[in-house]
């Protein structure tokens, strides 16, 4: 991809999260881009390679990993869509980091451990303090996992 990805704009000093932070080398380093296809230019995507560490029973990756990529990947989109809707360059001044404020999953089958991983994230809804992105993680072409992340703005008294 010819895009930076959302997580790679972020301030270094909000750059350290588990699952998607580019500071933290021991965590996910979760990716999210733009999906460019067809005439929907509000869906992104990421994809992510579950190491053998996360499995759960044998062949079968552990629900807490799925949880957090839909996680990392609902409020990356969210920053995404933020400077989008300020029609602003991803990763310009003033940051626009989001932070969790609900996070619902739901496992609709079992996810192989093995094969990568597609989580395609689309916009429920929009506002300048709070999105809302609806995320279906798949497998091979099945549906594994479905999510809602509601994203809200960062609070100032989490910045440094």
């Amino acid at each position: 991809m010819n895009q930076i990805a959302f997580q790679d704009a972020y301030p270094d000093d909000l750059s350290h999260c588990y699952g998607c932070g580019k500071n933290n080398p021991q965590g996910h380093q979760l990716k999210s881009y733009w999906h460019e296809q067809g005439q929907d230019a509000e869906t992104t995507i990421a994809r992510f390679i579950p190491q053998s560490y996360h499995t759960a029973i044998p062949d079968f990756v552990y629900g807490g990993l799925l949880a957090s990529l839909i996680d990392c990947h609902g409020t990356g989109s969210a920053s995404a869509m933020a400077y989008k809707m300020r029609d602003s360059e991803l990763g310009s001044t003033p940051a626009m980091r989001f932070v969790t404020g609900a996070l619902n999953v739901s496992f609709k089958a079992p996810t192989p451990m093995g094969v990568e991983l597609q989580l395609l994230g689309r916009f429920s809804e929009a506002k300048e303090r709070k999105i809302i992105v609806d995320i279906e993680l798949t497998a091979n072409g099945v549906l594994c996992v479905t999510g809602q992340v509601i994203a809200i703005k960062m609070p100032a008294t989490m910045q440094n």
